[in-house]
């Protein structure tokens, strides 16, 4: 049975490194969330760097996930020091559950404080797409899709909440969702 990616992207406004209280605020918030949601039924997995260190993206080891990679619009640094982005890679089991994991609880909350950790970039902040249950996605994976979102809008290969489709590439809508710009 086919399984649901889901790739998510943000650019944040000061490094991760950043000692200032709203940054340590996002990561603490951040943690709770993942705890709260890898507990949520539907979810099968996300990608986690292999020594656990959250510090480093793009020196990690990601096993089977790849290497990390990010969208060509992001610009800012790639340093442990540096780094200024929050991206997820996960796996679930249907569009429903990931929607209503995302849209309630304590993510919903932190959803409702994101512009004061992350910037407006204009771009698409997550993109879906269906793997057979054997495919582990990679970040290059989730990039190249988030890209071709940016470029050519949803399709079967790319698509968001709003504008969703079937794993037989049949356009669908969850109930609770409508068609609204997918940017942030």
């Amino acid at each position: 049975m086919p399984q649901l990616a889901l790739y998510t992207f943000g650019v944040l406004k000061s490094p991760l490194a950043d000692p200032e209280p709203l940054t340590r605020e996002f990561y603490d918030i951040g943690a709770a969330v993942y705890r709260k949601i890898s507990r949520h039924p539907g979810y099968l997995a996300h990608a986690e760097a292999a020594d656990g260190d959250q510090g480093e993206l793009f020196g990690a080891d990601w096993g089977a996930w790849g290497e990390f990679a990010v969208p060509t619009w992001y610009g800012k640094g790639r340093t442990v020091g540096t780094t200024a982005l929050a991206a997820t890679l996960s796996l679930w089991t249907d569009l429903r559950p990931a929607f209503d994991a995302i849209y309630t609880g304590l993510h919903r909350e932190a959803l409702n404080r994101r512009y004061d950790w992350f910037e407006r970039t204009g771009h698409p902040n997550h993109v879906f797409w269906w793997v057979s249950d054997d495919v582990i996605p990679t970040w290059q994976d989730g990039v190249s899709r988030l890209e071709h979102l940016q470029d050519q809008g949803s399709s079967p290969n790319a698509f968001t909440f709003h504008h969703a489709f079937t794993p037989d590439g049949t356009p669908t809508r969850i109930k609770g969702t409508g068609p609204k710009s997918d940017l942030s």
